[in-house]
């Protein structure tokens, strides 16, 4: 199981983090990932100038609306 998780702290929430999560959402029920993709959420990371901060199995990610597709090729389907 790949662990995904999204920062919802205050300053990832400006920066995109609802829009991160709702695009991961959709991208894990397209390519049927349900049962190997666990997405979570989480408060602050401490690294809120690299914002929208998203962990995969503890791996560090700065994310945005704009790059989650990228994100989810490069560092998700390549890991299931």
């Amino acid at each position: 199981m790949l662990k995904i998780t999204v920062c919802i702290g205050s300053s990832c929430h400006i920066k995109g983090s609802r829009q991160v999560v709702e695009q991961l959402q959709d991208l894990i029920a397209e390519n049927n990932l349900g049962d190997k993709v666990d997405l979570g959420g989480t408060f602050c990371m401490g690294k809120c100038q690299q914002g929208v901060c998203v962990t995969v199995n503890n791996d560090f990610f700065s994310v945005s609306p704009d790059t989650v597709n990228e994100f989810f090729t490069k560092e998700v389907i390549a890991k299931v």
